[in-house]
């Protein structure tokens, strides 16, 4: 099996395709990528920004380059000694427009009686057998149906005919009647919808690719890439939504000839893989998450919990837990809603719990649920203590989670095995797109993969995190920024500083809630710290961001009822940032404030991820700062004709200085060609002791002949005086690949070793170890 040495992620789509991304090969080699990483290409729905909404598996999409795009890429890749990996989505296909997807369009037409009835995941029995469609912007709108050109239309929508059902004369609504969907107002879709769909997105239908025959069509495609020798890797985009992940993994090993696979998995806390999924390893969610806690300092704590209970108007900060039971519910309850009643018509009739209360109790378990999902009987004991909680937390209800239990258990049963695919709906609902919005005091520890209540951790526990990766999981992904992250990894390095600077933080959010207020205390620091943590950013993206994340919130406006006077509110302080000049200078000043420490934060998280236990992924166009918020902000065009002109100004001897974006870039070349070029050096893990009196301030550990030193809490650094006395001990003579600067061997100063940047990376002279 072939591994990278490290990965490159594009964004491919019609703006930018498989050839477009084939003319970047060269520059990605120069930079040091091993292989190249591409977003879903399987033709999607047209003018798709992400490809996530696969509606034809059988082929290349056209509008990404089509096969002849995938054989320019391959073959560039090749020509550069580069591999390929390649993002596909296994969980559902996109519906939105049926006739781009000829699997739904069957299934609209012939029901049940569709070649593809068994690929779609749906509840026949109800609605009369027929499919569920939430498309109408009300019930009365089936008048407005009409039948032309053999299809039934609404508006701009068209459906299918089935065969016979429709004669000059009929009324579109008879016809309508006749079908093997209902068309029905978009609303009814929370609780009624009879389909299986990727979390509560209508337009996404799941498929079954548990079926070996649905697997095999949908993979064929995929197949080729492997038979032809166009693609090296895979990674499997939510594993979680399938009704056997690990046996769908075994599947596609032997499919892919055995090549290496990555599955977009999110590890709770003390979570691990299960050790039957043929996969190397995640997506790198986990790795993101330690690399930021290292940096965070827990001083800061106690300071930002008293702000937090302020904004809430409460005598004490957010309950987390209890914030994720009530978001969770509230997404069970509402949105997904028809999943968990779909769970409750599974319960057998011989158990006696009626509609309502099984559907209760399933959704108190979820809402009790602490991981993503179980795999059963792998996580058969969490499921155990989620029902204990859920039966402590309602009483009431203890009576049905006992009888529902036993069939959750099981992994035979068909509750248990769509309960699993559920629970992870809900948790991605509830925490990630809710919770995430609501838990403000710093924004850095909301990001997806992490545990939000976990402010920081010790230098001590980060290393052995990475002893226990190195061990248990060398070749999976890491990263720090990707199409999904909340906040990119440079504006998270700001956000982080604020952690340094509580009280400053505090009386800077209470100038700009005095300039520009909004009625929302806990929104208010999310949205100042995303402007803090993103400037200079154009009105539009901060605007797109404030709408979204103040929907997602659903504290005070919804997506589905949007709060004008609110949005409005929102919308202005948004603009206060550019128009109020005494807003834009509190935004300006505190980021030139912490700019210092936070480009400090943006090297040392690059240089750990880079280098830490691990397949290092880069973010395309991250090797500048990547400053972006959630998407579609991190899915912007990257420019990267300047990143190739500044690294061969970098080539040619120039240095850049330190806290400039080319510095950046400075780091990841450098470390980017040293994982590819010296692997010998990275077969190992062991922390770098050093003494001293600003020893807590450094991350250095040795990976077993290259040695990564890395600055934490540089505001606090600063304030003490700097490196002063600290040092380390080197065993034999080393460089520095970022400046050239020989150490060692001996004891020397940190303050030598990171004289020009607050981060370095050692090697050994004439191949010596450390």
């Amino acid at each position: 099996m072939k591994v990278p040495a490290s990965t490159y992620r594009l964004q491919i789509r019609s703006s930018f395709t498989l050839f477009d991304a084939a003319e970047t090969v060269p520059y990605l080699k120069s930079l040091g990528a091993d292989w190249v990483y591409l977003s879903p290409i399987l033709t999607a729905e047209r003018e798709s920004d992400h490809g996530y909404d696969v509606t034809d598996p059988s082929s290349v999409d056209p509008e990404r380059g089509g096969p002849e795009g995938l054989l320019a890429l391959s073959q560039a890749a090749r020509a550069h000694g580069m591999g390929v990996l390649v993002d596909i989505v296994p969980n559902h296909v996109g519906v939105a427009t049926p006739a781009q997807n000829p699997w739904w369009w069957s299934l609209l037409q012939e029901g049940r009686g569709s070649p593809y009835a068994e690929a779609f995941d749906v509840d026949w029995d109800l609605a009369g057998g027929k499919i569920r469609l939430p498309m109408l912007g009300s019930d009365a709108d089936l008048d407005k149906l009409e039948v032309k050109d053999g299809e039934l239309r609404y508006y701009d929508h068209r459906f299918p005919l089935a065969e016979g059902s429709y004669t000059p004369g009929d009324s579109p609504q008879e016809v309508h009647g006749r079908q093997h969907y209902q068309l029905m107002d978009w609303r009814r879709a929370d609780a009624e919808l009879n389909y299986r769909r990727f979390f509560a997105v209508t337009t996404l239908a799941g498929i079954r690719v548990e079926n070996h025959d649905v697997f095999e069509e949908a993979h064929a495609e995929v197949r080729r890439w492997f038979t032809e020798g166009l693609v090296d890797g895979l990674r499997v985009d939510h594993p979680d939504g399938l009704a056997d992940p690990a046996g769908y993994l075994r599947w596609l090993k032997d499919l892919s000839g055995g090549a290496y696979v990555l599955v977009e998995k999110i590890l709770e806390p003390g979570e691990v893989l299960p050790g039957d999924f043929a996969c190397e390893g995640t997506t790198g969610y986990d790795a993101l998450a330690d690399v930021d806690r290292v940096l965070v300092d827990p001083a800061g704590e106690a300071s930002l919990d008293t702000l937090d209970a302020a904004l809430r108007g409460s005598d004490s900060p957010a309950d987390y837990a209890e914030m994720i039971r009530g978001t969770k519910r509230m997404i069970a309850d509402g949105i997904l809603r028809a999943e968990v009643l779909r769970l409750a018509r599974l319960v057998p009739a011989s158990q006696g719990l009626p509609l309502e209360q099984a559907a209760d109790a399933i959704a108190e378990i979820i809402a009790s649920f602490p991981v993503y999902r179980s795999y059963l009987p792998v996580g058969a004991e969490v499921l155990k203590e989620a029902c204990g909680s859920a039966a402590e937390h309602r009483p009431d209800l203890a009576s049905a989670v006992g009888m529902l239990l036993p069939l959750l258990l099981d992994p035979a049963n068909p509750i248990a095995v769509r309960f699993q695919q559920t629970s992870g709906m809900v948790m991605a609902k509830g925490v990630e797109d809710t919770a995430f919005y609501r838990y403000t005091r710093l924004g850095t520890l909301t990001e997806v993969g992490a545990e939000p209540t976990e402010f920081s951790v010790s230098v001590e526990e980060f290393h052995h995190r990475m002893r226990r990766r190195q061990e248990d999981m060398p070749v999976s992904m890491t990263t720090l920024s990707t199409h999904d992250t909340k906040r990119s990894e440079d504006a998270r390095a700001r956000i982080t500083v604020i952690a340094e600077l509580p009280d400053e933080w505090t009386a800077t959010l209470a100038t700009l809630r005095e300039l520009a207020p909004v009625p929302d205390g806990p929104f208010e620091t999310l949205l100042w710290q995303a402007v803090i943590g993103a400037w200079p950013a154009s009105r539009e993206r901060l605007q797109g961001y404030a709408e979204k994340a103040a929907r997602e919130a659903g504290n005070s406006t919804t997506w589905t009822n949007p709060d004008a006077e609110f949005e409005a509110r929102v919308k202005a302080a948004v603009d206060a940032a550019f128009d109020d000049a005494r807003v834009t200078t509190v935004v300006e000043d505190f980021v030139a404030r912490i700019d210092s420490a936070a480009a400090s934060n943006s090297l040392s998280a690059k240089i750990i991820q880079l280098t830490m236990p691990g397949v290092p992924d880069v973010y395309q166009g991250s090797e500048f700062w990547e400053r972006s918020l959630t998407d579609p902000d991190n899915r912007r065009r990257v420019d990267f004709a300047q990143r190739e002109k500044e690294l061969a100004t970098i080539d040619a001897g120039t240095l850049p200085e330190a806290g400039t974006e080319t510095s950046k870039l400075l780091v990841t070349s450098r470390a980017l060609r040293l994982r590819r070029d010296r692997p010998e050096l990275f077969q190992d893990y062991r922390p770098v002791s050093a003494s001293g009196a600003a020893a807590d301030h450094l991350v250095a550990f040795d990976r077993g002949g290259a040695l990564t030193f890395a600055t934490r809490l540089p505001m606090g650094l600063e304030r003490a005086g700097g490196w002063r006395d600290t040092a380390v001990e080197l065993s034999t003579a080393l460089r520095d690949e970022l400046t050239g600067e020989p150490h060692g061997p001996g004891p020397v100063p940190v303050a030598d070793i990171l004289q020009s940047y607050p981060v370095a990376l050692l090697v050994p002279v004439n191949g010596e170890n450390a």
